[in-house]
C-alpha cells in the first residue's frame, strides 16, 4: 500500500462498479461489456453474430475462403498481412503456413495492433512464426528488410477500415454515436479531420469529395463546409443533411457516409499509401508469389485493377483475376461485406 509524505498509509481506493444502463440491451460502445469479452460471454456474442451484426470491439474478416483460395498458402511459406486489423485473415494464414512458415503482420494503428498481437499469441502463434510490426503497408520493403526477409510468397492487403475503428466513437470514423471528428488510423500522427476541414479551401474540398467518394453533391457541399470548424462527428453529419433538405433519410445517410469517406482517405493519405504499396509490390514478391487485395470503394479498386493489368501487360505478373465479390450468404450474415471486391495476381516463376 502506498504511503503519503507523512508516512501514513494511503486510504484504499473505493470499488468502482460498472456503469449500469437503462433497458435490456446496452446501446453505446462502452456499455457493451459482454461483446468486449467474448471468451466470457460467448452466448451473447453468438446472438449478435446471428443477427448479422459485428460485436463491439471486434471485426469479422471478409471473403476468407476466397482469399485463401487466391493465395493458396502452403507450409513453409513467408506471408505478409499488410493490414493486420483484428487478425482474422492472419489467423487462417498462420494455420496453413506451419510448420516452417512465417507471417509478418503490419498495421499502423497503435491502439489495435498490441491487442491483435496478444490475441494471436494466445492462440499459440509465437515469435518463431508471427511478427507484428507497426507500419503502413506502404512501408512493406523496409518492414521485410527489418525482419530479415528478402521477399514474401503471399501478400494480403485488406484495404477496409476495421469494425473496431468504425464502432468506437472515440476514433471519430462514424456517426453512430457522437465523437470527436478525428478519423486518423494513427491518432498520434497528422491532423484530425476537424483541423483538415477547417484549413481546406472550397475548390480543393470539392475535388476531394469527387475523387475520394464520387460525391454528386460536391459542388454544393464544398463551399458550405470548407474552412468551417466541426468538432464532432454528429455536428458534421447534421450540417451535411441540412445542406441537402430534399434528400430522403436513406439518401442523406449515404451522402454523409461519402463525405466521411472522402475526409478519412485524405486525412490518412490512403491513396498515396496504396499507390506506393502497388509500385513496390512486385519487388517484394518471391517468384511464383501471390498477392490479394480487398477493396471497398471505386478509388481503391480502380488503382488495384490498373496496377495488376499493367503488371500483366509488362510481364511482371503471369496471371491476374477479374473482380470477385462476396456471396449472398456472406452479405446476409455480414452486411459490411457487401461493397467488398477481391482481386489477385501471381508473379511468374523464373
Amino acid at each position: 500500500m502506498a504511503n503519503d509524505p507523512t508516512g501514513s498509509p494511503a486510504p484504499p481506493k473505493p470499488h468502482q462498479r460498472r456503469a449500469r444502463y437503462a433497458g435490456k440491451h446496452p446501446r453505446t460502445f462502452e456499455q457493451k461489456y459482454k461483446e468486449h469479452d467474448p471468451a466470457r460471454y460467448a452466448e451473447t456474442v453468438a446472438k449478435v453474430l446471428s443477427a448479422g451484426k459485428t460485436p463491439a470491439g471486434t471485426h469479422r474478416p471478409i471473403m476468407v475462403a476466397e482469399v485463401l483460395e487466391a493465395l493458396a498458402p502452403q507450409p513453409g511459406q513467408v506471408a505478409v498481412d499488410g493490414t493486420l486489423g483484428f487478425g482474422g485473415h492472419a489467423q487462417e494464414l498462420l494455420a496453413r503456413i506451419r510448420p516452417g512458415g512465417r507471417l509478418l503482420g503490419l498495421d499502423t494503428d497503435p491502439i489495435e495492433l498490441p491487442k491483435t498481437e496478444a490475441r494471436l499469441r494466445a492462440l499459440g502463434f509465437g515469435a518463431d512464426v508471427f511478427t507484428a510490426r507497426r507500419s503502413n503497408f506502404a512501408g512493406l520493403p523496409q518492414a521485410l528488410w527489418d525482419s530479415g526477409l528478402k521477399g514474401a510468397d503471399i501478400i494480403l492487403a485488406d484495404l477496409g477500415v476495421s469494425s473496431m475503428q468504425l464502432d468506437d466513437p472515440g476514433r471519430g470514423f462514424s456517426v453512430k454515436q457522437e465523437g470527436p471528428l478525428d478519423m486518423r488510423m494513427n491518432p498520434h500522427r497528422g491532423q484530425p479531420a476537424s483541423s483538415f476541414l477547417e484549413r481546406i479551401g472550397a475548390e480543393a474540398l470539392q475535388e476531394l469529395l469527387e475523387e475520394n467518394a464520387d460525391e454528386t453533391h460536391a459542388a454544393l457541399l464544398a463551399p458550405a463546409l470548407a474552412g468551417k470548424l466541426f468538432t464532432t462527428t454528429t455536428a458534421l453529419a447534421k450540417a451535411v443533411r441540412a445542406l441537402l433538405p430534399r434528400l430522403n433519410k436513406e439518401e442523406g445517410d449515404l451522402c454523409v457516409r461519402r463525405v466521411f469517406q472522402a475526409l478519412r482517405i485524405a486525412v490518412n493519405d490512403e491513396f498515396s499509401a496504396l499507390e506506393t504499396f502497388l509500385r513496390h509490390l512486385p519487388a517484394c514478391l518471391n517468384p511464383g508469389g501471390r498477392v490479394a487485395a480487398l477493396t471497398f470503394h471505386s478509388g481503391e479498386d480502380r488503382r488495384v485493377k490498373q496496377s495488376f493489368e499493367a503488371g500483366l501487360r509488362n510481364g511482371v505478373y503471369e496471371e491476374i483475376s477479374g473482380v470477385l465479390r462476396p456471396g449472398a450468404e456472406e452479405r446476409r450474415a455480414n452486411p459490411r461485406s457487401a461493397p467488398a471486391k477481391l482481386r489477385w495476381a501471381r508473379r511468374p516463376l523464373p
